[in-house]
């Protein structure tokens, strides 16, 4: 089941000859969430979409630039974020924040911003995890 194409990607492991650095992806991501409805997730399907079915390389500055601009962002303002340490403090603190709360692998899932699902799990871990947290809510 290709769980990508849900969401308008579709994953190709032959492209993917590499890991890339993804920090400045998470810089524009940070960025485009404050440029209104949907610009974020709209990005974030867009790398997607680079990474896993092109193979693109997202830790490259031209490449970040011209997927943030076929999402729709000025593609000005995304090479000038990328030539400057803009929203690099911000992304370190969500680093330290989700690594202070046990993120060791990806993916991972935190729900409510309090129960985490470490790694790549299948589903009726998610599904017993789901259940664990409604009866804690239930009976609180």
């Amino acid at each position: 089941v290709d769980r990508g194409a849900a969401l308008g990607f579709t994953f190709d492991m032959d492209k993917r000859s590499r890991i890339y650095n993804t920090f400045d992806a998470h810089r524009l991501l940070h960025w485009a969430a404050g440029e209104g409805e949907g610009r974020q997730r709209a990005l974030k399907l867009a790398l997607l979409h680079g990474y896993f079915t092109e193979g693109r390389d997202v830790s490259n500055h031209e490449v970040l630039v011209e997927i943030a601009a076929g999402a729709g962002l000025p593609a000005d303002r995304a090479r000038e974020i990328l030539a400057t340490n803009a929203f690099a403090d911000e992304v370190r603190i969500g680093e330290q924040f989700f690594q202070s709360h046990g993120i060791q692998a990806v993916p991972a899932i935190i729900i409510e911003r309090k129960h985490l699902v470490s790694g790549g799990q299948p589903p009726e871990v998610f599904e017993q995890g789901l259940r664990q947290i409604a009866a804690g809510k239930r009976s609180a």
